[in-house]
Order: C-alpha cells, then structure tokens, then sequence
C-alpha cells in the first residue's frame, strides 16, 4: 500500500489546470491508507465462486479531498489521473481475484479549514 501511496502522490503532482497551473500543491499533497477490520462486500463471495474464483473479494475506496475553485474539467483531469494509476496498480492483483476500485472526490464547503505548515515554503521557491 505505501507503493500505492507514492504513486498516487506523485500523479496529483501531475495534474494541471487549465492555465497550466498544479492543482494540489506539493506541501499539501498527503496520501494515506488504512485496512478496515470490519467489512462485508456483495454477496459474500458466492458469485466469484459460481465464476470459477475463490470468492475472496476485495475493495478499495480511494477518497480525494479537493480545495474549492476548481473547475469541473480539472476535478474530471485529477479523477481520471488518479484512476488510471489504480488501475493499473490493482490490474496484476485483479487477473487473479475480484477487486472493487471506488474514487471519489470531495469539495468543500468546509465549515473550518485552516492549515499551519512550514512544509510549504520549501516548494514555493521560485
């Protein structure tokens, strides 16, 4: 999973607006990930089964947090980025089980949104 967290980091330093601009700043940019202990996916295996597999599913929901002000077209770009990138992370994973991949990107309106960071100056050289 940190292998997927690197990767999705690095492609949300890839995504530009339509001014040419990077949409999530490099001191802001945080990817985590974290197991659920506790889970139930469709019908408990028994369809993966019929199908010839073990019925082991697996999920992942991949949730982005978007600042307000992008336009649609850049939220579709940063969606559409970060899919690909799981997609092809999970495709070797999903030849031998079935896996359920979920994005999804959230924007505001935050009630509070404050952030203290001294990671920030050190991208912002120009």
């Amino acid at each position: 999973m940190t292998a997927l967290c690197r990767q999705m980091a690095d492609a949300m330093l890839t995504v530009k607006d339509e001014e040419g601009k990077q949409v999530f700043p490099t001191g802001g940019t945080r990817v985590l990930a974290y197991p659920a202990p506790h889970y139930a996916v469709a019908d408990g295996g028994a369809a993966g089964r019929d199908a010839g597999g073990s019925g082991d599913y697996a999920f992942v929901y991949l949730n982005v947090r978007m600042g307000r002000g992008r336009t649609e077209a850049t939220q579709q770009r940063a969606g559409q980025t970060l899919l690909e990138v799981a997609k092809a992370f999970f495709e070797p994973v999903m030849a031998q089980r079935h896996i359920g991949i979920t994005l999804q990107i959230d924007v505001g309106p935050e009630v509070f949104d404050a952030k203290h960071s001294n990671l920030h100056p050190l991208f912002n050289k120009m």
